[in-house]
């Protein structure tokens, strides 16, 4: 079965669990949609972000956790987040980036030092053309630089959309199956 980790933003932090459940596809499966993956959400500390060093390697290691707990294909892993778990979804591709098959990012941001560790992954990123919160730039910058080294990349801006991009993206089928259409060779090769 296929993998997908949903990594939420900043808002949902903390120790209730049902704030997880607020956006994205945990939202949706509570609402009754059935998916193909194994959808896992962990839920970041109140104080910390996704994308801090220990927080990642955490995520890595809840991923082959799951592996080995469950039957996982290991050439279907994705991950996705929106917000704080978009800059997370970029930082845990960027260090392990041969783990997962595919990313959709969501109005997060990457750092355009990024883009060689990330040149070979398939990358869909989401974000709101209005975005006060996270500036459109933040996705745009490490877009650009990926295109530049032929990475297979890219961006949907949403038009007269601040920060919600996640709404239409993780409303959107097509995104679940182009995630399923991506698969990687050598999983944990990291």
């Amino acid at each position: 079965m296929p993998l997908l980790l949903f990594l939420h933003g900043a808002g949902e932090r903390g120790t209730d669990l049902s704030l997880v459940n607020k956006h994205g596809p945990p939202k949706l499966i509570e609402q009754g949609e059935d998916f193909p993956f194994v959808v896992i959400s962990p839920q970041c500390p109140v104080d910390q972000w996704w994308a801090m060093g220990e927080n990642i390697v955490g995520l890595a290691e809840l991923i082959e956790q799951v592996y080995a707990d469950y039957p996982i294909d290991p050439q279907r892993i994705y991950a996705t987040g929106m917000s704080m778990g978009g800059y997370g979804t970029w930082k845990l591709a960027a260090t392990y980036p041969k783990l997962l098959a595919a990313i959709v990012p969501v109005c997060g941001g990457g750092e355009r030092s990024m883009a060689a560790a990330l040149k070979d992954l398939p990358i869909w990123a989401f974000h709101g053309r209005d975005d006060e919160i996270v500036p459109l730039i933040r996705s745009q910058e490490i877009i650009d630089e990926l295109s530049k080294i032929g990475s297979d990349s890219r961006l949907t801006i949403y038009d007269n959309v601040q920060h919600d991009s996640w709404s239409a993206t993780y409303a959107n089928r097509e995104v679940y199956d182009w995630l399923l259409s991506h698969t990687t060779s050598n999983p944990f090769g990291y």
